[in-house]
């Protein structure tokens, strides 16, 4: 199993930041680290924690989101109640990846880190050609990847075939539906989720341990 995508959250608002951290939480293949709710302990937990994404606020109580997302040599988006064009175009000036206003549902949050795990998955893959750049960049737009038109193998089209709509499957219970491996089935799964094909979830067990449960997705 792949490892989760570490996220910080910088909130000045403690109660917030925790909504927040369950909010990602809740989202198969994302880990929430502790909150932080300042711009210096925000670089002081990205240089010790080391995520992938840092989700930051604009009005921190010991400067601007603004001015610490220029700092970062990271993933960022903004969370933020800053709805004034200059912020927007600052944002996303300085290097953010997408920009949510509050209030905002858990599902809107969701998506877009869904949309960023999709972005994360088809440039994971080595040297990449114009083609991947583009579906990269549609990828970040939340709700913008649909089926892709591109040829698939009989396997592939095999793993796809097997996921009842309105159901959900771990990689193990695809691979013995189609009678392939474990990795292959995970493999072509990833490989459609990265199309929009597919929609990952998250189920917890018995054990506590968090599940990866696939599907097709409602259209």
């Amino acid at each position: 199993m792949t490892e989760d995508i570490r996220v910080l959250i910088v909130d000045d608002d403690f109660h917030v930041a925790k909504l927040h951290a369950t909010y990602v939480d809740s989202v198969a293949g994302f880990l929430a680290l502790t909150p932080t709710n300042s711009a210096s302990q925000a670089l002081q937990a990205v240089h010790s924690l080391r995520p992938d994404l840092v989700l930051l606020d604009v009005f921190l109580p010991d400067g601007s989101g603004l001015d610490l997302l220029g700092q970062l040599d990271i993933d960022a988006m903004m969370l933020t109640a800053a709805s004034d064009p200059v912020s927007v175009k600052t944002a996303f000036r300085r290097g953010a990846l997408a920009y949510l206003l509050k209030p905002f549902t858990a599902e809107s949050l969701s998506q877009q880190l869904r949309a960023y795990a999709r972005y994360r998955r088809i440039l994971s893959h080595g040297i990449v050609d114009q083609d991947t750049v583009e579906r990269a960049k549609r990828a970040l737009i939340s709700g913008d990847v649909g089926p892709s038109n591109r040829p698939r193998s009989a396997t592939e089209a095999a793993v796809l075939d097997s996921l009842e709509p309105g159901a959900q499957y771990s990689a193990a219970e695809v691979a013995e539906r189609v009678g392939v491996s474990r990795a292959t089935a995970q493999r072509y799964l990833s490989s459609l989720a990265d199309d929009g094909a597919v929609e990952i979830q998250l189920r917890y067990g018995t054990t506590g341990r968090p599940e990866h449960r696939y599907g097709v997705p409602a259209r």
